[in-house]
Order: C-alpha cells, then sequence, then structure tokens
C-alpha cells in the first residue's frame, strides 16, 4: 500500500483517470463497463450497521493489515471516510469507487481502498465489512471474475469470512446471502430509448430476477441513456452461472439495440446526423451548462461517434467527460465549492476545452 496522506491521494485521483472509462473493451460502442461486486463478513463480528466502535476499528485495522502485506495491493490507496467532507466523499461516489451508501453513513471507521488505475475499489465497512469490486472497459465479466476471485482469495487467507455451508457467503442483506455476487453491466441504450423500447426490457428482465439502475447503482436516476443492468439472485447459484446468465440477458439487449440502430440508419439518418451535429455544435460552443443537459447532449454525441457519423471525440472522452462534469469532481478540479451557476460556467468550459482538444 502506498503511504501517501489524504490531501496527496486526493490531488492524484483528480488529475487520473480511470482505466475502464477508456472506451476500448468489447463491444465498447454499446458496453461502457463491466463490474462484479463480492459482498463480505469476517466471522465472529456483527455486520457493520450494528457493530459496535471497537469491531468497526477492528475491521478498519484488519484491512489495513491485508492490504499493507500483501504484494498484491501494492500500488493501493486507504482512505478513511471519517475524515472527507461530504464534497470529498460524493467525489468518490462520482469516481464509482464507493456507493452513496457508503458515502452517507455517519458509521465510524468506513474506509475506501482502490488501485492506481481505480479498477479495484473496497468499500470497508459499508452494509458488509468488505465490498470488494472491479470494474473494466466494455463487456468483460469473465475477466473480472478471474481478478477479482484472486483479490478475495488473498483476503480470505488472512481473515475467516462469515460463511454458511448451506447457505454461502452470509451478509448483511439477505438478497446477497450465498456467492455475495452482484454483477453488473453499463449499457449505453439511445436507440432503444427513441422508439421508446426501454420499459417493455424492464418489465421483460425484471421477471427473470435482473434489476435495472441508473449511472450510480442503486437509488440513482437514469442519465444520459445509460443503464446499468444487474442480477438479483445470489443464492443457488454459482459464480460462473451468474455471470453466464447476465451475459446472455445483456446480449439480448445489444442485440436489439444494434438492430434498431441499423433500422434507423436506414430510415432516420438525416435525422441522426443532425441530432448528433447539434449535440456537438451546443457542447463545443455552450457557455452554461446544467448536469442534466450535459449528460443529454453527450449521449446523443456518443450515438453520432458509435454510429460513425461523427468521428471525434472518441469514445474514451465522452466516458470520462461524463465523470468530469458532475458536481462534485468540477468543484475538485477547481479547488473550492461553486455554487450551481458556477458550476454551470465551469461545466462549459471544461466540455469545450474537451470537445475541441
Amino acid at each position: 500500500m502506498q503511504n501517501k496522506d489524504k490531501s496527496k491521494i486526493l490531488q492524484n485521483l483528480k488529475e487520473s483517470t480511470a482505466e475502464w472509462t477508456n472506451g476500448q473493451g468489447p463491444l465498447s460502442d454499446i458496453v461502457i463497463s463491466s463490474r462484479i461486486r463480492l459482498a463480505r463478513n469476517v466471522e465472529g463480528i456483527p455486520f457493520s450497521p450494528r457493530a459496535e466502535k471497537a469491531e468497526l476499528k477492528n475491521i478498519f485495522e484488519l484491512s489495513r493489515q491485508v492490504i499493507e502485506e500483501d504484494s498484491l495491493f501494492k500500488d493501493s490507496n486507504l482512505l478513511l471516510l471519517d475524515e472527507l467532507t461530504p464534497l470529498e466523499s460524493q467525489f468518490l461516489v462520482e469516481k464509482h469507487l464507493i456507493s452513496i451508501y457508503h458515502a452517507r453513513e455517519k458509521r465510524l471507521y468506513r474506509g475506501c481502498v482502490f488501485n492506481q488505475k481505480e479498477t479495484l475499489s473496497i468499500m470497508i465497512n459499508e452494509e458488509d465489512h468488505f465490498r470488494i469490486q472491479y470494474l473494466l472497459s466494455g463487456l468483460q465479466l469473465n475477466n473480472i471474475w478471474e481478478l477479482i476471485n484472486e483479490i478475495d482469495n488473498k483476503i480470505e487467507k488472512k481473515v475467516t469470512y462469515a460463511f454458511s455451508e448451506k447457505e454461502g457467503y452470509l451478509t448483511s442483506c439477505p438478497t446477497n446471502v450465498g456467492t455475495g455476487m452482484r454483477a453488473s453491466i453499463m449499457l449505453h441504450l439511445p436507440a432503444l430509448a427513441m422508439v421508446n423500447g426501454i420499459n417493455d426490457i424492464l418489465k421483460a428482465i425484471s421477471k427473470i430476477g435482473y434489476v435495472v439502475r441508473g449511472f450510480y447503482g442503486e437509488g440513482t436516476e437514469v442519465m444520459g441513456n445509460l443503464f446499468q443492468v444487474s442480477n438479483q439472485i445470489t443464492l443457488g447459484l454459482s459464480e460462473e452461472e451468474i455471470i453466464d446468465n447476465l451475459e446472455k440477458v445483456n446480449q439480448q439487449i445489444i442485440n436489439k439495440e444494434k438492430k434498431i440502430r441499423r433500422d434507423l440508419l436506414s430510415n432516420s439518418k438525416s435525422q441522426l446526423e443532425d441530432q448528433a451535429w447539434r449535440a456537438y455544435g451546443i457542447l463545443s460552443s455552450a457557455r452554461i451548462i446544467s448536469s442534466a443537459e450535459a449528460m443529454e447532449l453527450l449521449s446523443k454525441l456518443r450515438f453520432g461517434v458509435e454510429l460513425g457519423i461523427i468521428s471525434h471525440p472518441k469514445l474514451g472522452t465522452l466516458n470520462k467527460l461524463m465523470l468530469l462534469i458532475q458536481p462534485a469532481y468540477l468543484q475538485m478540479l477547481a479547488g473550492k465549492d461553486l455554487d450551481p451557476f458556477s458550476r454551470d460556467l465551469q461545466r462549459a468550459i471544461l466540455i469545450r476545452d474537451k470537445i475541441s482538444g
């Protein structure tokens, strides 16, 4: 683990680019990213919501010991969320390193471990003692499973997990009992949204044990036609079965999106070109822009790039912009608190710079 103070870690985070946003993974014209999250608890210690201060501290110190002693975490940093301001915590949410719940909960000894590439993060004392997550660009659930399974095994060599032969891994939320795995895929589905096909898909997949969430996961709204599809069932299935089933469901959604894209290009190409270039024009010249409008326009511009209507900017640039324009990230880059109007001004400046760069 790298020994740096909080300010240095946050400064590096402001300047770094999450590898999962590079837009170079398989099917990255539709799949923004893939993620697997594992919920784990230490045997003999109450789950985080019911643990006493000393027990929470024990979990935090245990986490510190594990990452300091294993070379697998040599490029990782550890932050204690108690020491962060609300703005700094929200910044970690916008970086997809912690959940909204983790940022806003007042529990002591909440922590976050993450590597330099921002592909791995471990939430400490969230709903569970450990929430281990791994993200990669495009559709890569099987690759992620190999990586996160190795990390999980390393931790388990130092920690005895709460585990039942009958039920599997024991977790704070009953829906996570079993494998403790939540796998998800972030999809950009503008074509389905244009033909009002999203609701039918949501209804269909909810009937077979899947859920669709927004850009920042549970409890967040859909922005920029970005939909996060994940499994709900963790009990009674192996990790490989969960991944295989989720990939099959998402492949069907991807195929539907591709078909509608082909139909739209055949029948409405001029309208698509107009939509993409209008979005580019506004983004490259606007002086004031809200995050909601920016996300909508970035989606339209991204759609144009995905369809080959516009060649610039690249998908990776657009992915990164989706993070940079968020309220906390903007204020962290500015180095000070900004009122909503000032954020809209700074957001427009940032977008113009990245779009024309």
